[in-house]
């Protein structure tokens, strides 16, 4: 949809946000997901994440949902080398040294998402479109509407990466990692592995023993079309999850993986804003259960 028209559309319940968060909340829960919030004894998934939202204020969240921050948490705890290369950082879009870059590359802004360029060919990039959308993102500002409070707190900056791939030049597939502070411990359960996410995207979940789990899907439906081999570095990237999601009580961490090392992508806390409901409904309820509730920051 249109940045614009969406705007417009959202600006009621952004103002109503504005002025009454919760009743918005409720609003937007019911157009969204089909059925009343309740706040009070949340238990489905998409229940919990509202409730998430609206009150648990942990401090590491916005700094964490930032695509240049979060590297520094994620090389505090070791995990440096299996960050993207970092060619460039910086606020103004002007100033992006595009000559110094290898031939291809990824500019990001920094907050929110889908706010990405692609480049696989530098010499047919078009510089003068390109510095004006980074442009264009860097105004955006955050709508509040859907709840996402974390946005907009830390100014957006532009960064420049390393360009992922097994030298296909296709995206490599996307291993979404869900981890609930209330499953085994604290762990991930599930894993979302997304392929064709710029052209047709697709989902399959694999649990925790990577066994396809064919009954159950998120938002998308299952592609049972072919089943993926367990990554040769499954078990390190379980681990890398675990602790990077660790002080959070439900958090997707993402990974891809070249030549059977994996690079994290990004940690996301309300995935799809909260809105994406699992099924069937027992699956939903599931994994509301394995979300232990904790307030941070407020209301405290």
């Amino acid at each position: 949809m249109n940045a614009k028209i969406k705007k417009f559309l959202l600006s009621p319940f952004s103002l109503l946000y504005k002025l009454n968060p919760i009743a918005e909340q409720k609003l937007m829960f019911r157009l969204k997901c089909g059925y009343k919030l309740d706040l009070d004894h949340p238990k489905t998934y998409n229940e919990k994440v509202a409730w998430i939202k609206l009150y648990d204020r942990n401090p590491l969240i916005p700094k964490l949902a930032d695509k240049f921050l979060v590297r520094q948490y994620i090389e505090e705890l070791g995990y440096g080398d299996h960050l993207p290369k970092l060619y460039w950082n910086g606020f103004e879009a002007d100033k992006i040294p595009f000559e110094s870059f290898p031939d291809r590359f990824v500019v990001k802004v920094t907050s929110g998402s889908g706010r990405n360029i692609l480049v696989k060919n530098k010499a047919e990039l078009n510089r003068e479109k390109t510095v004006s959308q980074l442009k264009k993102w860097l105004r955006e500002k955050y709508l509040p509407a859907y709840g996402e409070w974390h946005y907009g707190l830390e100014r957006p900056r532009i960064i420049v990466e390393e360009f992922l791939d097994n030298g296909s030049d296709i995206v490599p597939p996307d291993y979404k990692m869900m981890y609930f502070n209330g499953w085994n411990g604290g762990d991930v359960a599930f894993t979302c592995l997304d392929t064709g996410r710029f052209g047709l995207h697709k989902k399959t979940l694999y649990d925790h023993d990577w066994h396809r789990m064919d009954d159950k899907c998120i938002y998308y439906e299952n592609d049972l079309s072919f089943y993926a081999e367990k990554p040769v570095c499954y078990k390190e990237m379980l681990c890398c999850a675990r602790e990077l999601a660790k002080p959070f009580a439900h958090a997707r961490v993402d990974f891809y993986v070249i030549q059977d090392t994996f690079y994290i992508g990004e940690i996301t806390f309300f995935n799809g804003a909260g809105y994406e409901i699992p099924s069937p409904p027992e699956f939903a309820r599931q994994m509301g259960d394995w979300i232990i509730l904790q307030k941070s920051g407020v209301n405290e």
